[in-house]
C-alpha cells in the first residue's frame, strides 16, 4: 500500500511540474528579412499584456518597419503603415490610448530591447501600439562621461548599465524616458539587416518590411525558457 501512494505521489508531483505555465511569454516577429523571437519582461505587465492583447487580434500583422536609423533602432507599429502608399510619411498612427509608463531602473536601452514609442506627452506615457528595437552603438567610457553631462544633464549611468553599453552597446539617453518592455533572444541580426536598408528622407525604407506577429504557444515559451535557462 505505501509503494502505491508513493507512485501516485510521484505522478501527481510530476503531474503538477508539467503543469506548470511558463514563466515568460514570447513573441515571434517574422518579416522578409528573417524571424526574431522577443521576450516580454514581466516586470512591465501593462505593456506585455497590451502587447499580447493586440497580438492575438492580429494587429500587427501587414503594418510595416515605417523608420529605420543605423546604429539607432527600427520602428513600427503604426495601422497607418498598412498597404501605406510608396513615400507617405508614417509614424501618426495610433490605437486611441496610452499606456502608462512603466519605468524600471533594472530595464534599460541595452541592444536588443524592445520599448515603446510615444509622442511628446509630460507624463511619458506610451503609444499603445507603436514600437521600436533597439540596435545600438557601442560606447567608450569617455563618450558616457560626456553624455552624462550633456544630454542627461548629470543623471549618472549605473555601472552595470555603463559595462553593458561599452561591451554590447545600445541607446542609453533614451532611458527612462521611454518604457523598455521585452528583448530580442533570437535574431537579433534580423533588426541589424533591417537597419540597414535604403531609406527615404523620413527614414521610411525604400522598399516595404512588412511583419507579422505572433505568439509563441505554452510549449514553445516553456522550451525557450529552458533554452535561456530562466
Amino acid at each position: 500500500m505505501k509503494k502505491i501512494y508513493a507512485l501516485l505521489f510521484l505522478l501527481f508531483a510530476l503531474s503538477a511540474t508539467y503543469a506548470k505555465p511558463p514563466k515568460n511569454q514570447y513573441v515571434r516577429i517574422k518579416t522578409t528579412y528573417g524571424d526574431c523571437i522577443i521576450r516580454l519582461y514581466n516586470q512591465t505587465p501593462l505593456h506585455r499584456d497590451n502587447f499580447i492583447k493586440l497580438t492575438k487580434q492580429g494587429f500587427y500583422n501587414g503594418t510595416l518597419f515605417h523608420r529605420v536609423i543605423q546604429n539607432f533602432m527600427i520602428q513600427g507599429g503604426d495601422p497607418d503603415s498598412k498597404k501605406a502608399q510608396p513615400g507617405a510619411e508614417l509614424g501618426n498612427g495610433d490605437v486611441g490610448y496610452t499606456v502608462p509608463a512603466e519605468f524600471r531602473d533594472s530595464l534599460f536601452h541595452k541592444r536588443g530591447v524592445l520599448a515603446a514609442a510615444r509622442d511628446d506627452n509630460p507624463t511619458k506615457a506610451s503609444s499603445g501600439c507603436q514600437f521600436y528595437i533597439v540596435e545600438g552603438r557601442r560606447f567608450t567610457a569617455g563618450r558616457l562621461d560626456t553624455l552624462e553631462q550633456t544630454r542627461l544633464k548629470g543623471r549618472k549611468i549605473p555601472a552595470y548599465q555603463r559595462d553593458t553599453y561599452t561591451s554590447i552597446g545600445g541607446v542609453p539617453h533614451l532611458d527612462q524616458n521611454y518604457t523598455v518592455y521585452g528583448e530580442v533572444v533570437t535574431g537579433l541580426d534580423i533588426v541589424d539587416r533591417i537597419a540597414a536598408v535604403a531609406k527615404d528622407q523620413r527614414d521610411r525604407p525604400a522598399t516595404d518590411v512588412p511583419m507579422t506577429v505572433e505568439l509563441l504557444d505554452k510549449k514553445e515559451c516553456k522550451a525557450m525558457d529552458g533554452l535561456l535557462k530562466l
